[in-house]
């Protein structure tokens, strides 16, 4: 059984992961400063999921606060580290750019200082697709040096939490996967992206802003095949490596609408906008080493994935 500390295990992909973890019989203890990017209410909801399982446990509290992460892992033998909690959003980051380099940046730092001081066994880094920019090698491979570019503030810590994870394994022989996810969405979704959005607009008769023309288009990952992906990186110690977690498949804006109709039923009601500064053209997942390495296997499609959301946001929003 591993003792895993799940950082931002209240949130959307936290949760999921955490669940995963828990009902294979591991322990975890689950750390979130619940802040409110969105609604606490709906993280609140995650940790009382996780709280039937007598497995889990929460501490509310801040990633940079050292003293406490130390504790957590003295009282609990943690053997194995998920670092999933960040500051999410490119566009936000923008605004606030000191703000992400604190909770993504340092707060990182302190992760891999303490998981360095108590020699666990393997660490898994949550980074983002957005380090790969507007990159014209497409399909997005781990080794794509445009990660070296990143155009948000927000790909820039992440991209920092992936150096400093290399920094960590070079110094210390420290096992650290890193992990780029791929617009994750689903059940328990976060509510600022667009999946969640379009689902809750287009079922309450709201208008749906859409950005640019349409032809943009996003590599799409269902949470249940993310989650999969995910374990098996914190299973595997492997030095380090970089992963792509996507669904390797992409969607354009306008086939979102389409699908989003499709599946809720609802003719969509759509307000036209210019581009949004920060956004990139196109994500899409070369996921060749995580189906080697990893034995990664997406199988849901965003259809199926959408129709899957919307059963759950019915029952629940």
């Amino acid at each position: 059984m591993k003792k895993v500390l799940v950082t931002g295990a209240a949130g959307f992909i936290g949760s999921h992961v955490s669940e995963a973890l828990l009902a294979r019989g591991d322990s975890v203890v689950g750390i979130d400063n619940l802040n409110d990017y969105y609604p606490v209410a709906y993280k609140n909801r995650n940790v009382d999921v996780l709280k039937k399982n007598l497995n889990f446990h929460f501490v509310h509290g801040e990633l940079e606060d050292g003293m406490l992460l130390e504790e957590i892992f003295q009282k609990h033998g943690i053997t194995h580290v998920a670092h999933l909690a960040a500051r999410a959003g490119v566009r936000p980051s923008i605004e606030d750019p000191y703000m992400y380099a604190s909770a993504n940046v340092a707060g990182t730092l302190t992760v891999l200082e303490v998981a360095r001081r108590h020699q666990v066994e393997n660490t898994v880094l949550t980074s983002s697709s957005s380090v790969y920019g507007n990159s014209t090698k497409i399909p997005f491979r781990e080794d794509d040096s445009a990660t070296d570019r990143p155009i948000s503030p927000y790909a820039a810590t992440k991209k920092a939490t992936e150096v400093m994870g290399y920094t960590y394994h070079h110094l210390y022989g420290m096992n650290v996967n890193v992990v780029r996810p791929f617009t994750v969405y689903g059940p328990r979704g976060r509510p600022d992206m667009a999946p969640w959005l379009f689902l809750a607009a287009a079922r309450n008769g709201k208008p749906i802003k859409k950005f640019g023309t349409g032809e943009t288009r996003r590599d799409y990952t269902f949470i249940r095949d993310f989650a999969q992906g995910f374990v098996s990186a914190l299973d595997r110690p492997l030095g380090y490596e970089i992963f792509n977690l996507g669904n390797s498949s992409t969607v354009s804006l306008n086939e979102v609408l389409d699908i989003i109709e499709r599946v809720t039923g609802k003719k969509l009601i759509i307000e036209q906008y210019p581009p949004q500064p920060g956004d990139v053209e196109l994500t899409n997942a070369d996921v060749s080493k995580a189906r080697g390495l990893l034995g990664y296997s997406p199988t849901t499609s965003f259809e199926q994935g959408m129709r899957e959301f919307n059963d759950w946001f019915g029952a629940n929003v």
